[in-house]
């Protein structure tokens, strides 16, 4: 992938998350080596990726995840524990590869207990934004 497809994904991904530098994000999905260079070139200092951090319940404020080449369901089966390494106030953010995957993708995290907030065409894929549905209790396994 183009560097400056990189940089467009992940602009559009701080974007709908509403990052700030002091943000704790974890990133999953297919381009996490490249996408924490480019997240820490910027100054997010307090990123990792689902390989190198503690996978201690409710730390993140934010999980990025890029998706490419794989099934909704594989998707949900890596959201299923994703969703429970964020703070119950944090976002989750996708992008997808298959814009006409986003459907799926939108039931997949209702079921998991977020909302869809907002979602964008990006660099031939499909990014959205969620929030749990109630930020006082965390998700429920699906």
């Amino acid at each position: 992938m183009p560097a400056g497809s990189i940089e467009r994904i992940t602009d559009t991904m701080i974007h709908l998350a509403r990052c700030v530098v002091g943000h704790r994000i974890i990133l999953a999905g297919s381009k996490e080596p490249d996408r924490i260079f480019e997240l820490r070139s910027r100054g997010y200092s307090g990123v990792v990726t689902t390989a190198t951090c503690k996978l201690s319940p409710g730390q993140y404020d934010v999980a990025l995840v890029e998706w490419r080449q794989h099934s909704i369901k594989a998707l949900e089966a890596t959201l299923n524990w994703l969703v429970h390494l964020l703070s119950p106030g944090g976002v989750l953010v996708i992008w997808i590869d298959a814009a006409p995957g986003h459907r799926k993708l939108r039931s997949a995290i209702e079921r998991l207990g977020f909302r869809v907030e907002t979602g964008t065409r990006c660099e031939s894929g499909f990014a959205i934004s969620a929030r749990r549905l109630n930020v006082s209790q965390p998700a429920m396994a699906a």
